[in-house]
């Protein structure tokens, strides 16, 4: 498993067949999946092939990434950065289990990711989407520094875009 980023209680690494269960399980929760436009998948065999051909990290250098709580050695979540094949466009994203919800980890592990992106494989943006009915997620994009650029709709849902670029402060304000 190769390690990405540390941070002060996260370490961030790439995801592996090896963790199917965790992606089969943080999928599984509807609320977790509420305002993500993804479906669950059907078994912990379709979450493993999945992973094996995740190809990201081999294609673009990134990719979405394991959050480790660095206490615990749990994966938490997952947060990383994702190039769209059609716009190139990079995109931050995240996702936490639920009991994990409202601690920081989220802007914390977006923080190092923002940093990759611009230091290491110097982008020079990197937008971010949500659901316009889930404010904690967007909430994390403008304490990170992101500037809201348009509402769009996809799949018949409201959506925002935000946007952030190398020259602009990566943060607005500290973890609380």
């Amino acid at each position: 498993m190769k390690s990405i980023a540390s941070t002060s209680r996260l370490t961030l690494r790439e995801l592996t067949p090896a963790d199917a269960q965790f992606t089969f399980d943080l999928n599984s929760d509807p609320e977790v999946v509420k305002y993500t436009g993804d479906v669950a998948f059907s078994t912990i065999d379709e979450a493993r092939t999945f992973l094996e051909n995740y190809s990201d990290y081999e294609r673009n250098g990134f990719g979405r990434w394991a959050v480790v709580l660095k206490s615990t050695g749990e994966i938490i979540g997952w947060c990383g950065l994702k190039r769209d094949r059609e716009t190139n466009e990079v995109d931050l994203g995240y996702r936490f289990y639920r009991k994990e919800w409202n601690k920081g980890y989220a802007t914390e592990a977006s923080e190092a990711c923002l940093t990759i992106g611009f230091d290491q494989f110097k982008l020079e943006r990197i937008i971010a989407r949500a659901n316009k009915e889930n404010p904690s997620s967007y909430r994390v994009m403008e304490k990170l520094g992101f500037t809201f650029e348009t509402d769009y709709m996809d799949d018949d849902e409201n959506w925002v875009l935000y946007a952030i670029a190398a020259d602009e402060p990566h943060r607005k304000q500290k973890d609380t």
